[in-house]
């Protein structure tokens, strides 16, 4: 059995409602999700003590970041590859300018060497370790103190990392490509993203099939998390991503998206990351990836209403200044 808190964000909130992982939404009803069965609404005299509370319970910080608001975390890939905007940051200059622009809005920036589009070919530690270390050090040395995420799935291009000053680890993986990662990164006690995807970039999008997506993602990061803690990793620095285009047909994804806010009932916090994405560009009649802002701020806000913590984006002060009318929408006052 599995419980998906219906989340709300709605003024006129139920005098019996809790809070949706002691964030900005709330819920007074659950879907009731099985592999045998059909769905079924429950209110919460329902529900056990033990599962109002892991639905509602305030999550922990996720580093130094609280998780009661949501988050922007702002993409910087160093790749000459990636989907969106390969090539444009891989000079280390212009690298650190795109850096310090997302950081007037961003709450983490994500430095990533290695594209993991579909289709995408595996890059050389060295390489991946000379395109991203040397901009996390100077960013570092140039004052920046926003936390800094690298998004690798090899552990000598994260201890890289950490020696330049990045503080979470980003693993579209999970801990699962490289077989040292899970350890590098509980020697090194920062924050871990645990991603779920298929296969590897090269072929994960060849023929992605699911018993049941959504269940079938939530068991696996399920199942990711009890790794990560046997491997010294202490559950309150881990967070979790459904991986979005990442091994799942469109309709997949549409599937997950849905019903986002299931994932909170393993009880860390929920990263969503679905900016500029092939779906986007399929349902919103864009071929164009750097043309999809506008879809991706739309699926960044459905995110959002569902309670996610984090926003994995491109466009960061789009993101921003979206997320603040919603906010401000929402609770029908600017403060």
């Amino acid at each position: 059995m599995y419980l998906r808190p219906i989340a709300m964000s709605d003024p006129a909130r139920s005098s019996a409602a809790l809070p949706l992982a002691g964030g900005w939404c709330w819920f007074d009803r659950v879907e009731v999700l099985s592999r045998t069965d059909a769905p079924r609404i429950v209110g919460l005299g329902d529900l056990t003590e033990a599962e109002r509370t892991r639905l509602s319970a305030p999550r922990p910080n996720f580093g130094a970041l609280g998780m009661e608001i949501p988050r922007i975390m702002g993409i910087l890939n160093v790749t000459p590859d990636s989907f969106s905007d390969g090539g444009l940051f891989l000079r280390p200059e212009a690298a650190l300018m795109q850096a310090r622009r997302m950081a007037a809005e961003a709450d983490i920036l994500d430095i990533g060497g290695e594209s993991t589009r579909p289709g995408a070919a595996e890059v050389s530690v060295d390489d991946e370790i000379a395109r991203t270390a040397p901009v996390i050090a100077a960013l570092r040395e140039g004052g920046l103190a926003l936390p800094i995420s690298i998004d690798t799935r090899k552990a000598a291009v994260a201890t890289a990392a950490f020696d330049a000053g990045a503080r979470i680890l980003n693993d579209v993986t999970a801990l699962r490509f490289d077989p040292t990662m899970a350890a590098k990164a509980a020697e090194a006690a920062v924050p871990v993203i645990l991603m779920h995807s298929i296969d590897t970039p090269a072929t994960m999008q060849d023929d992605p099939r699911y018993d049941d997506v959504l269940l079938d993602v939530y068991d696996a990061l399920a199942e990711r998390l009890l790794a990560a803690e046997a491997a010294g990793i202490a559950r309150d620095r881990l967070a979790i991503d459904p991986g979005i285009g990442f091994g799942k047909t469109l309709e997949h994804n549409l599937a997950l998206l849905a019903r986002l806010s299931l994932f909170h009932g393993l009880g860390v916090p929920v990263l969503l990351g679905a900016s500029r994405k092939r779906f986007i560009g399929t349902l919103g009649a864009e071929a164009e990836a750097a043309r999809r802002m506008p879809g991706s701020l739309a699926v960044a806000l459905a995110g959002v209403a569902q309670g996610m913590q984090m926003i994995r984006v491109h466009d960061v002060a789009e993101t921003r200044q979206a997320l603040r009318l919603w906010q401000a929408a929402t609770k029908g006052s600017s403060t």
